[in-house]
């Protein structure tokens, strides 16, 4: 018998790509062991569908993760699971340790994988039914096809637009400073202002961006083709107040 940190250590090397021989070379555990972890569910999770009435996850923590998915995310087909992985950067532990947070919640009873990569740590939890939770799961990348969201999906944001946000501009969107300069009383002077942006290739997540910004009320525009800023004072405050630092 292996107690839970063994096994929790071997399913997180699984996920993060070494094979069953590696995995069993460095653990001292057998294949047909480690496979069976793999494939089987632990004893007192649920395979419950979420969208079955009396099991959705918290729609907080739901339209949140459903922010990061469509930001920085991927759902890959294993065979028997599937892998949602969340890449987040590995300058911002703030935003590693609520992404693991909020996958949690929506998955209580799964494990929360945190796979180092070159400047980066993902996020992953495996479950046969992301793409239940993420019909906007399909082949290739998001911005090679449509992204649109169900009308349950809909409903949802509407109601909870801050979370959604949040993991929006905590995955793809950044807050910097620019500078301008106006001329005062004949001198030149330097003005320093914070703003928001959020940048993302596909068209359809920028517009689902923009929807859930006119939502909260909060005033943007389209600086780039692939970018949507939020810089009037009042609305970058605002977005400060709802979304909370990126750190």
């Amino acid at each position: 018998m292996y107690d839970d940190p063994t096994r929790d250590r071997a399913l997180a090397m699984l996920a993060a790509g070494r094979t069953l021989s590696e995995t069993s070379r460095a653990l001292g555990i057998s294949r047909a062991a480690l496979r069976e972890w793999r494939d089987q569910p632990r004893a007192g999770r649920t395979n419950t569908c979420p969208r079955t009435p009396g099991h959705e996850p918290s729609p907080d923590a739901y339209v949140e993760l459903l922010g990061y998915y469509l930001g920085d995310g991927c759902i890959s087909d294993c065979g028997r699971y599937h892998s949602l992985r969340i890449s987040c950067d590995a300058a911002l532990p703030g935003v590693v340790k609520r992404v693991a947070e909020v996958l949690q919640q929506v998955r209580p009873d799964g494990i929360v994988h945190r796979v180092p990569a070159p400047g980066a740590v993902v996020v992953q939890g495996n479950w046969k039914h992301w793409p239940c939770l993420f019909p906007q799961h399909g082949p290739g990348r998001k911005h090679d096809r449509a992204i649109v969201l169900e009308d349950w999906q809909r409903h949802l944001v509407e109601a909870h637009p801050g979370p959604f946000l949040r993991g929006l501009f905590h995955s793809d969107g950044s807050r910097v400073r620019n500078w301008a300069t106006r001329t005062v009383a004949g001198r030149p002077k330097r003005y320093d202002y914070p703003r928001w942006q959020f940048t993302n290739t596909s068209p359809d997540i920028r517009e689902l961006c923009t929807w859930a910004l006119d939502l909260v009320g909060i005033a943007w525009r389209q600086s780039r083709w692939n970018c949507v800023s939020v810089s009037r004072r009042e609305a970058v405050a605002a977005l400060d107040a709802l979304i909370g630092p990126k750190s």
